[in-house]
Order: C-alpha cells, then structure tokens, then sequence
C-alpha cells in the first residue's frame, strides 16, 4: 500500500491543482481561513510606497506585522469605523462578552500582551486610588517591587513591568521566592513561554494564595492550543495577558488582560480615554476592541483538530517537497508553549548543497515572491499557520529550487 508520505513526495513534481490534500491547495477549504484576495478593489498602496510584500512561512513575528486579520474579524472591524461609540462603554461591553466566552471573571482589550503588562501591575499597584494612579511612575509609599521566575536568558518583555516604576527581583526556587517577598512585594510574575526557574506555575499560585500576593502570568503567543485561554485564571492566577493578532489572528496592536475583575478595572484606570496616566499612549480604539471581541468568537468556534491536521499535511508536503534535494535533512517539530504549531528544521549537508543558511534566507528573501522564513545558522524553518493556502506550494517548491540550484 502506497504510504502518505509517498502521495506527497508525488505531489511535490504536480503542477497547482485543486482538490488536493483534503482541498488546502486550492485555498476552498471550508476549514481554512478564507484566501480571498485581499487586493481586490484596493489600490496597491504598498507597491506605491515602494515595500515589498511577502509570504510569511516564520510565525507570527511582530516585525513581519504579526497575522492576518481573516474576513469576520476584518468586518466587524470595517463596521466601528461607520459609528462613534463612548470608548469606555464599548471597552464595559465587550469585556464582558469575552470573559464569557472564555470563563474568567473579566477581560479588557489591551495595546498588546506588553501593554496588559503594563496597566495590569499598574492595576496592582495603585488599586482604584485616583491620586495614586496619576502619582505612577513614582512609586513613594506604593509596593514596587516584582518578583520574576528567572527566565532561562534575557527577556525584553518584562520591560513593560519597569515603565511602572516597579523593582524586578529574580528567583529561581521556591525557596528564593519565598524569602524573597517582603512587605514591599507587590506582585508575582512568570513569562509563560520562559520560565527558567524550578518554580513551576501551580507554585507561584500557591504561594501567592498563601500570602495574598497577586499572581501574573504573560501568555503572549501561547495559542494554540485554545485551552491556555482559560488554562490560567483557572489555575487560579489572578491576571493573564495574551497578544491579539498572533494566534487569535485579531488586529495586531491589540491584546487581552483577562482575571480578577477588582485588577482589571484598576488597570483601566490607566488607559486611555483618561490622559494623566502612564497608559495614555496604549490607546486602542473602537475598531480594535470590537475586532479583538469577534476574534475570540471566531477563534473558539473553529474546528481545532481539522485546523491542526491541514497544517500538519502542510508541513509534511513541504518536507517531502525539499528532501527531493540530496542532502538535505528535515525534522518536524512542535514548540513547547509559545507558536505551538507544526513547524519544520531544515538542514543540509553544505559539501553538498553549497549554500550556507544565511544565503538561503537571503535568497527566499530576494525572490519572486519574496518569502520569509525562521532562517538562523544552522538551517531554515518554516511553519504554515500564518499562510495562505495557496501559498504552501510557493514555499515549498521555492526552499526546493534554492537548495537545488545549489546542490554540488
């Protein structure tokens, strides 16, 4: 019997046609994402601009603008922008329509994962003091210092802890977080995706729940799988960021601050539409909220096993596509946490395929159409959840040409 891996080594030498692979090539999947083109009746803005567009086979990367918004998040968007509404009540409204949809206590929609950050401790710190909230970053008087699991290397994110004046102080063990709090302690942090520590995050609630410390967990890029949605506030952590235009493929500027209602209305007490905050600058607007709420609608009704099972069938083609090539080596894999989605390592024997990682990158970059992928010193990798369906075999068959064009 002929194996699945044989089908699509024969595939890889078929030129584009439809009904293939369970329909993912033609982009009519109606488990896809809807590959309509998005050009169509638009003026090609970027081209006038002189930028280059590009398929992205790397994830959801926010220099290469994250995701794409698909068609009902991009509706509900383009429907806001038709009406005016008070921002603080939309913000009420729509809060409640997410925490209902993922089972937490509440949710606001934030700038970014780094933003919820920031106006979450914010929160903390200040509780709904109105003189407090407008005294941050100055910290006289207020508990100002975080305790961080030590992330396994250096972390930019927990920036977002410092713009509110706070301390970070770093453990590795339980026994150092515990010796460590003091009454100064405001809260304790984890980076879900880089906890380094030996501290592991049921801990980090217990030890909060014991000395009535809030608890913060910074899950940023860490769906799929959509259980981590609600994983955390069940776990008992009282606040949990996630970004909005990665995973949940909401508008990329936008996040979710998701717990303990007391916090989260603490925190917008630094954001905008009040202005004499240190959130004032981490504006979202109409648009973004009412986008960001049908993106979790959206997102929790999709079919995550057929999802799942189409990028994975990507993957594999891609892979048996670019072993074509002698020499070449490939390794499918899944991320821990954070972009935990099939993915694949390609590597190659360079005394037979003369080019190195780098300027294999640099050629998928430079091509017709211009590709990204993870490119790094020892390989390429590349993931299909941020393409179009009808992009797979582009990234296929162009990873196949460079590498063969340099095979010895």
């Amino acid at each position: 019997m002929i194996s699945r891996r044989q089908v699509l080594q024969q595939l890889a030498n078929l030129p584009l046609v439809g009904g293939l692979l369970g329909g993912w090539a033609t982009g009519l999947d109606p488990m896809s994402d809807r590959t309509e083109d998005p050009d169509d009746g638009y003026r090609d803005y970027f081209n006038e601009l002189g930028l280059r567009t590009f398929i992205n086979a790397h994830g959801t990367i926010t220099a290469l603008s994250g995701s794409r918004m698909p068609p009902e998040v991009r509706d509900a968007w383009n429907y806001a922008t038709h009406h005016y509404v008070d921002l603080d009540a939309i913000q009420d409204k729509a809060g409640e329509r997410i925490a209902e949809l993922i089972g937490c206590e509440y949710a606001t929609v934030t700038a970014g994962a780094f933003s919820a950050m920031t106006l979450g401790l914010a929160g903390v710190m200040s509780g709904k003091d109105q003189e407090k909230v407008q005294q941050l970053p100055d910290t006289t008087g207020l508990k100002d210092e975080v305790i961080v699991l030590k992330p396994p290397h250096p972390v930019g994110y927990v920036h977002a802890l410092k713009n509110t004046g706070a301390t970070l102080v770093e453990v590795e063990t339980r026994r150092e977080l515990e010796e460590t709090i003091t009454e100064n302690t405001a809260m304790l942090f984890v980076l879900n995706a880089y906890n380094g520590s030996s501290v592991e995050k049921e801990e980090l609630v217990a030890v909060g729940e014991e000395y009535d410390i809030p608890t913060f967990n910074d899950c940023a890029a860490d769906v799929p799988p959509k259980k981590r949605l609600w994983q955390y506030t069940d776990m008992g952590f009282d606040l949990v960021a996630f970004s909005g235009g990665k995973g949940l493929r909401g508008p990329q500027s936008a996040g979710l601050l998701l717990g303990r209602e007391d916090l989260i209305r603490a925190a917008r007490l630094h954001a905008p539409p009040r202005g004499n905050t240190i959130g004032r600058g981490m504006k979202v607007n109409k648009e973004e909220v009412l986008a960001m709420m049908v993106a979790v609608e959206r997102y929790l009704d999709l079919d995550h096993e057929a999802q799942w099972e189409r990028w994975k069938s990507q993957i594999e083609f891609i892979q048996s596509t670019v072993e074509t090539v002698d020499g070449v080596d490939t390794e499918y894999y899944v991320p821990d946490i954070a972009n935990h989605v099939p993915s694949l390592r390609i590597t190659w024997d360079e005394d037979q395929v003369a080019i190195s990682p780098a300027e294999a990158d640099e050629r998928l970059k430079r091509g017709h159409p211009s590709i990204e992928t993870g490119g790094g010193s020892e390989g390429l990798s590349v993931a299909t959840w941020m393409m179009g369906a009808e992009e797979v075999r582009t990234v296929a068959y162009s990873i196949r040409d460079v590498l063969r064009d340099a095979a010895a």
